[in-house]
């Protein structure tokens, strides 16, 4: 399961690409409209403004912007961003490669063949949808 603050970062992130290009929002508008705790919103802003995604500006016409466009954005980026790798083994893992302490040998292990297809489509799901993909939910397939 990917976590409360994952969720948070995503909904956040649909919020600004909602929106639109070179629109901002405040704090307290994506906090509202996305019901997610001020403070904690706060700290994933912060987060993803570091990792290059949103911007924020001050003043008058100031709040956070996306820096790319949605149909740059893919749900994996921010998911591995924000909770690290998607594998659910750590032998897996893209950014987290670690073979398991209780592994005799990976080409013969049975699990990892069956969490490995599992890894596949969910990667193949989550780093092929993107933010503006989830703007068109008629569009995303089942």
């Amino acid at each position: 399961m990917i976590s409360q603050k994952a969720k948070y970062a995503l909904r956040a992130l649909v919020s600004l690409a909602r929106a639109g290009r070179g629109q901002t929002m405040m704090i307290g508008e994506i906090s509202k409209e996305q019901a997610i705790p001020k403070k904690f919103l706060e700290q994933i802003l912060l987060e993803l403004k570091r990792a290059g995604l949103v911007a924020s500006r001050r003043g008058r016409s100031g709040g956070y912007e996306l820096l790319r466009a949605p149909e740059q954005i893919m749900f994996g980026e921010v998911l591995r961003l924000i909770d690290g790798p998607i594998a659910p083994l750590p032998c897996l893992s893209k950014i987290a490669y670690r073979r398991c302490e209780d592994c005799r040998e990976e080409a013969s292990c049975e699990i990892r063949h069956v969490f490995e297809r599992v890894t596949l489509a969910t990667r193949e799901v989550l780093d092929k949808t993107t933010l503006a993909d989830s703007l068109r939910l008629e569009d995303l397939p089942v």
